[in-house]
């Protein structure tokens, strides 16, 4: 069965390129040209992923990212692949804290873009290894089948690349981790020594499950190795 994708981008030549490449690997590509008509195609016919630019004509792909997590359901957890023509680091930053799994610089290679498609899916389709259906930290809950996150019975906004970390790290709590051993237990893409974006990820995790994310209680970070998830919790 082909996987639809949704191409937020302005370049119609460039979509249309990225259309047939990704076509030829069993994806059904969707353009559309601006955030609004996006946002409208992703709620009418909801795809397996957005692939969307930074630098639109009607609003900017962070505006449309927010939007897109601001969705009710299961839309607002659709996998959001953000390509961008700017080089600043910042950029990149601030996507993935707005909610974006993974984050392209432009010019990009083909092959690359098909292999970052791939690794978001299967993180957001497969998840962690199932063990347990339901892990549970005092009032904290996360439910593996229903890939959703509780805290005293609220639902908490993660990203299928959070989700997928929170349970690598609940799966080994108490265990100190480095950054490299938490992104190998998610099987993403390797980080080079100076990206911080898995900290970044860490952040939005502490934002969602923490009542002080300034002074978190479950995801500690040791200086100078990594994080811990904490085994005993309110």
């Amino acid at each position: 069965m082909s996987q639809n994708l949704l191409m937020i981008e302005d370049d119609a030549r460039l979509a249309r390129m990225v259309s047939e490449y990704l076509g030829q690997s069993g994806f059904e590509v969707i353009h559309a040209g601006t955030g609004q008509s996006g946002l409208a195609d992703l709620q009418a016919n909801p795809p397996d992923l957005v692939i969307l630019d930074l630098m639109l004509p009607d609003m900017d792909g962070l505006e449309v990212c927010r939007r897109i997590r601001a969705l009710p359901g299961v839309l607002a957890q659709t996998p959001v692949l953000m390509l961008t023509a700017k080089g600043d680091p910042m950029d990149r930053i601030i996507g993935l804290e707005i909610g974006a799994d993974d984050y392209l610089p432009k010019p990009f290679e083909p092959r690359e873009l098909l292999a970052r498609i791939r690794a978001v899916l299967r993180r957001h389709v497969e998840g962690a290894p199932k063990l347990e259906t339901q892990l549970r930290f005092g009032t904290l809950e996360i439910d593996r089948d229903a890939r959703s996150v509780s805290v005293a019975g609220q639902l908490c906004d993660l990203t299928s690349y959070q989700f997928d970390l929170l349970v690598a790290m609940a799966e080994r709590a108490g265990r100190v981790l480095t950054r490299d051993q938490i992104m190998e237990a998610v099987r993403g893409r390797e980080l080079d020594a100076f990206d911080r974006s898995i900290d970044v990820h860490m952040g939005r995790i502490r934002a969602a499950i923490e009542l002080d994310a300034k002074d978190p209680k479950r995801i500690l970070t040791v200086r100078g190795v990594g994080y811990v998830f904490a085994r005993q919790q309110d």
